[in-house]
């Protein structure tokens, strides 16, 4: 848009700047431009990309997982995580960023919890049982569905060449993050899914005062994921699922033929 205030401006600044000054603020930008143009072509682009196409598998991960606590929740009595908005798919209400990133870069991370209300259970402890081990199995569910859709289309991807290999990429991605965050959370560790199922066959009184302590237990968790002790062990466990579900990649793939 022409802005004679700003070409008037423009004016004054070349008429009270020599030609040696201009030389010198040209040299200068070139030399600003060409370090600018040598980092941009240096950058290993491949990172980049990868980092971005596994940011999709990760958002559709945690979002299935707390939304399948919040459903069943919801399923069992419990309007709390409606009345919160968290009964979506849209990504930006589940997601906490920190462990959005943990989850990209250690295989190891986290959602924004989906706030429960087990008093709205009938039965409190075999509520709250069940809502947390909706997570884990909502996970496999997804990662069985990921395989399915992988092998019923394996011949048009192969045949798709690059869009292809990016596709089969994400689909890949997705089950093995869905795999290894139901596995993940079945730890029995507080703040986990895996604790509310296995304190859920203490008596009440038990029960309840764990329940108290439960905040305590990220902490714990932290030292244990940063000891990388567990890390063998997930990753066995995790591929050994993965493995599992793999054959319904195969099955569907034959439907094809």
């Amino acid at each position: 848009m022409f802005c004679p205030a700003l070409v008037f401006s423009h004016a004054n600044w070349y008429n009270k700047t020599s030609a040696v000054e201009i030389i010198i603020i040209f040299a200068y930008g070139g030399i600003i431009i060409n370090t600018l143009k040598t980092i941009w072509l240096g950058l290993d682009w491949s990172v980049i990309t990868n980092a971005f196409i596994s940011v999709i598998p990760a958002l559709l991960c945690i979002t299935f997982h707390e939304l399948s606590h919040g459903y069943v929740a919801y399923r069992l009595g419990d309007n709390t995580a409606k009345d919160a908005g968290r009964l979506t798919l849209n990504p930006i209400k589940h997601i906490d960023i920190m462990g959005l990133l943990m989850m990209l870069v250690a295989r190891f991370g986290w959602a924004k919890p989906v706030p429960i209300n087990m008093n709205n259970f009938k039965n409190p402890k075999a509520g709250m049982a069940i809502t947390a081990l909706a997570g884990p199995v909502s996970n496999i569910i997804l990662a069985a569905i990921i395989f399915l859709i992988y092998g019923l289309s394996a011949g048009a991807l192969a045949a798709a060449g690059e869009l292809g290999i990016t596709i089969s990429y994400m689909l890949y991605t997705t089950a093995y993050l869905s795999c290894a965050l139901a596995v993940f959370n079945i730890i029995p560790i507080p703040p986990l899914d895996g604790s509310k199922v296995l304190f859920s066959l203490l008596p009440e009184d038990k029960y309840y005062k764990l329940m108290r302590y439960e905040r305590y237990g990220f902490i714990i968790l932290l030292i244990i994921v940063s000891t990388d002790k567990l890390s063998p062990y997930l990753t066995t466990v995790t591929e050994a699922v993965f493995g599992g579900l793999a054959v319904i990649s195969q099955w569907a793939y034959t439907l094809t033929l």
